[in-house]
């Protein structure tokens, strides 16, 4: 395993050179390898991979493809494929391929896992068989590179690793059902964990993949290189995942009345966005207030906003509640409204949030109240008031997203408790 060490910051050339000795010493001459990749909604240096990895595996397979891991994201653009992968990424040569959930032609299925074996991944939350479906790229390699960083994450516990293959790459059934599963568990308990149920479901998903694979995780700090693990998947993602919680994770010593979280420009759409309320929700003082400010968000999502204006922002125990009016919308639909809504209880017919979010965006008032988010005029937010304000219970977030925050007691939201 390559690693770099914690201390600081690993440039561009640093990171080629490094990267390049680790790829040359592969033995995949002769071979047909597959590398998937992140979107571009994901903190890392993608155009210095892409050209290490493209001169180097290029030089030694018979046949190099790149698949970008977009889940249900919708495909880059060609503007944005120069953005994410460097202006010359074209000249490589490389086939780059864009993973398409919803078309059956692109999917092979690997396996099933039953109700009873479900049941038991699951804690008991979920009994429904699921269908371990793939797509077929990786199954027509030698060799499949699972590249990408590695931050806290609340579906999964920690990104990377298989999960770029489940639900990266898979079929509608394990999108759906991960990230239900983590919803149900509740976004405060599984953020920043490295043993949980759904972590369990995609490995036992990735067990039925027969392709040998590596994985090359990242650990970002902002737009800081702090190390590389080239490796099997799972102890590059281990290794990976225990300098992340190092370096991705704040802990204070108090919650906050009022959290101003700004997302960055990769977030495109709430769906994207909603990590800035996913990784300040443990900081958020009960009754407190959580602003998503993206002027520049002008969408709820490019591909689940239909439903999601049908369905509206709600907590866990809305849906579970009413479980026979909801069990046929899309699954990971809930999932991100509960995560975006927080954590609350439903009794007598009566929702109360522990917390309110309300967006400082450009999807119009009238539509933040439609779906059940607070609405908050961009005109009245100016940022640099709600700096310096921490002793006052107020926290100011630029870059939101990448960053799980924690409080040093240990103490984590719960709607047990409620």
């Amino acid at each position: 395993m390559d690693a770099f060490a914690p201390g600081g910051a690993i440039g561009d050339g640093q990171l080629r050179e490094r990267l390049a000795e680790g790829l040359e010493a592969l033995s995949v001459r002769g071979e047909r390898v597959l590398v998937i990749i992140p979107d571009d909604t994901r903190t890392l240096p993608m155009p210095a991979l892409f050209q290490t990895m493209s001169e180097v595996l290029g030089s030694k397979a018979r046949d190099l493809k790149f698949l970008v891991a977009l889940g249900t994201h919708p495909p880059l653009s060609d503007q944005r494929l120069i953005g994410h992968l460097g202006p010359d990424w074209w000249k490589s040569g490389a086939h780059v391929m864009q993973h398409e959930w919803r078309d059956p032609g692109t999917l092979v299925q690997v396996g099933e896992i039953g109700s009873e074996e479900m049941a038991d991944l699951s804690g008991g939350l979920l009994s429904e068989k699921v269908s371990i479906q793939l797509n077929q790229a990786v199954l027509s390699c030698d060799l499949a590179l699972l590249v990408g960083p590695v931050f806290p994450h609340e579906v999964v516990g920690f990104s990377g690793g298989h999960k770029y293959l489940f639900p990266g790459v898979s079929g509608p059934d394990m999108v759906h059902c991960s990230h239900w599963l983590g919803a149900l568990i509740t976004n405060p308990k599984v953020n920043g964990q490295y043993d949980t149920p759904v972590r369990r479901l995609i490995e036992r998903a990735a067990g039925l993949v027969r392709t040998p694979r590596l994985g090359l995780s990242l650990v970002m700090r902002g737009h800081e290189l702090r190390g590389t693990f080239l490796a099997d998947v799972n102890e590059a993602w281990r290794a990976a995942a225990e300098l992340s919680a190092q370096v991705n994770v704040t802990w204070v010593d108090r919650s906050y009345s009022e959290i101003l979280s700004m997302a960055p420009e990769m977030y495109r759409d709430l769906w994207t966005a909603g990590k800035c309320m996913y990784k300040l929700e443990p900081v958020l003082d009960d009754g407190g207030r959580l602003i998503i400010y993206a002027p520049h968000i002008r969408e709820i999502s490019s591909t689940h906003g239909d439903w999601l204006q049908k369905v509206g922002y709600h907590v866990r125990d809305y849906f579970v509640s009413q479980w026979e009016r909801f069990k046929e919308v899309p699954w990971a639909v809930l999932a991100h409204s509960t995560h975006v809504k927080g954590i609350g209880t439903y009794q007598e017919g009566i929702e109360r949030p522990r917390v309110e979010v309300a967006l400082a965006t450009g999807i119009p008032e009238q539509l933040c109240h439609k779906v059940n988010l607070g609405y908050v005029s961009l005109e009245s937010v100016r940022p640099e008031e709600y700096q310096g304000r921490e002793g006052e219970g107020v926290l100011a977030v630029p870059n939101a997203g990448e960053t799980l925050w924690r409080r040093a007691d240990g103490v984590v939201p719960d709607v047990d408790l409620l």
